[in-house]
C-alpha cells in the first residue's frame, strides 16, 4: 500500500547528469554515484547496440513527493516465531553452498515467493544466522510490483528511501539503476580512486531495515557484484577488553549528506533528513549475537567523545571492517536471482567496476525492523 494523502506528481525523466558534483562542506565521507537520470530511448528501445531495459515497469522516476518524518512503531521479528530446522525453506533436494564459513550462502530449488507465512519466518532466521543468502532462479521480478511489496511488508514497515528513484506509483521499491551507456561514473573517478563504500543501508533512520530484499533486473556481463561484511564476526574478532570498551558508546548516523548530494545533483528530496544515535555494538533480537554497527557513509561521531578521540576510534572500526575479508562475501550477480540479507548485522559496498556500458538495474525493498538495542558486556 503506498502513503496516504502524497502528492505524486513525477517529474520527466531526466537526461543523464555527467557534470562533476561539488557537495557542500559538511558532505563528509559519503560517496554518491547513483545517477539522477537516464538515456529514455536507450532503456525504453535500445541503442547503440544495448538492448531495451528488460523490466520497464521497474524504470525510476523521481517525482516531488513529500513525506512527514517516521514515526515509531513495534517491530516484531518473525525470526522468533521461527522453526530451526528450517522444514520448509530448506527442504529436501534444495542445492546449498556456503560462500564463506561466516557469511554468505548461495541456494536453489526453493522458490521465495511460493513460501507460507512459516516459511517467511524461518527466511527471517536463516538469513539473521547467514548473514546474507542469494536465491537464484527465482521470480521474484516477475511478479506484480504489489505483490513483491506484499511479500516483503509482511517482515516490517516498509522503507521510502528519501533520495532515490522509484517506479512510477510505488515509492517503497528503491531502484539501483545505471542505465545502458551510463558514463557519470567517469565523473566520479576523476576525483575518487575507489567506487567501495561502506554501510548498512539508511543507518541514520531511527529504525533502520532489518530483513532486505534485493534483485536483479539487468546486469553487465561481468562486474557490477555486490561486498557484504559479516559485522558480528568484526566485533568478535576484537578482544575482550576492547569490546568492553565499546559498550556503552553510542554514535550519530547522519543522513544530511545524502540529501545534500541529492540536492547538489537537482535530484529528489522527499523526507527532510534526520540524525539518530545507535549503540555502536547492538543486539540481534533472533541470534542474541552481538554486532558492530557502524559505517563510514552514515556514522559522524561518537556521542561525548571530542572529535579528534572519535575519527579515530572509528577510523580503526571502518579499517577492521574494510579489510576483514576473512569475514566477508561476494555475491556475484545472475538472472533471476534475489538476494536477502539482515541490514543488522552487516554492511555492504556495491562495485562500479566494468567498463563496457552495459545496463546494471536491480531493485531493492527493505523492511524496518526495532530500535537499535544494546545489551550487557559478557568476557
Amino acid at each position: 500500500m503506498a502513503p496516504s494523502a502524497v502528492e505524486t506528481t513525477t517529474l520527466p525523466v531526466r537526461e543523464a547528469e555527467t557534470s562533476t558534483v561539488k557537495l557542500t562542506s559538511n558532505s563528509g565521507p559519503y560517496k554518491e554515484l547513483a545517477p539522477i537520470g537516464y538515456e529514455k530511448k536507450a532503456e525504453e528501445e535500445g541503442i547503440d547496440g544495448f538492448s531495451a531495459a528488460k523490466y520497464k515497469n521497474y524504470l525510476p522516476t523521481w517525482g516531488n513527493e513529500r513525506y512527514a518524518p517516521l514515526e515509531r512503531f513495534e517491530h516484531r521479528d518473525h525470526g522468533l516465531d521461527a522453526d530451526p530446522e528450517y522444514p520448509e525453506l530448506l527442504p529436501a533436494g534444495v542445492t546449498i553452498t556456503e560462500l564463506t564459513p561466516t557469511i554468505g550462502t548461495e541456494i536453489s530449488g526453493v522458490q521465495l515467493s511460493k513460501l507460507s507465512d512459516a516459511g517467511k519466518n524461518q527466511l527471517a532466521r536463516y538469513v539473521a544466522e547467514r548473514k546474507v543468502v542469494a536465491f537464484r532462479d527465482q521470480d521474484f521480478a516477475d511478479l506484480p510490483i504489489s505483490e513483491a511489496l506484499d511479500y516483503g511488508r509482511y517482515f516490517g514497515r516498509l522503507h521510502i528511501h528519501p533520495t532515490s528513484g522509484a517506479p512510477q506509483g510505488f515509492p517503497e521499491v528503491h531502484l539501483v539503476h545505471r542505465g545502458a551507456g551510463d558514463k557519470t561514473a567517469d565523473a566520479f573517478f576523476q576525483t575518487r580512486t575507489s567506487s567501495v563504500a561502506w554501510h548498512s543501508d539508511v543507518s541514520y533512520e531511527n529504525q533502520p531495515p532489518g530483513t532486505t530484499f534485493l534483485y536483479i533486473l539487468d546486469v553487465p556481463e561481468t562486474g557490477g557484484d555486490t561486498l557484504f561484511a559479516n559485522q558480528v564476526e568484526a566485533y568478535n574478532r576484537l578482544s575482550p577488553g576492547f569490546q568492553e570498551r565499546l559498550h556503552g558508546l553510542r554514535a550519530t548516523h547522519s543522513g544530511i549528506e545524502q540529501v545534500d548530494a541529492s540536492r547538489a545533483k537537482g535530484g529528489a528530496v522527499r523526507r527532510e533528513p534526520v540524525i539518530s544515535e545507535h549503540p555502536i555494538v547492538r543486539t540481534h533480537p533472533v541470534t542474541g549475537e552481538k554486532a558492530l554497527y557502524v559505517n563510514p557513509q552514515f556514522t559522524r561521531n561518537i556521542v561525548g567523545y571530542k572529535q579528534e578521540e572519535s575519527d579515530v576510534l572509528l577510523k580503526f572500526l571502518y579499517d577492521h571492517i574494510a579489510y576483514g575479508a576473512d569475514f566477508q562475501a561476494r555475491v556475484k550477480w545472475a538472472e533471476k536471482t534475489v538476494v536477502v540479507w539482515d541490514n543488522r548485522v552487516t554492511s555492504h559496498s556495491a562495485l562500479v567496476d566494468w567498463k563496457s556500458g552495459q545496463r546494471r538495474h536491480l531493485a531493492r525493498i527493505a523492511a524496518q525492523a526495532e530500535l537499535p538495542f544494546e545489551t550487557p558486556f559478557k568476557a
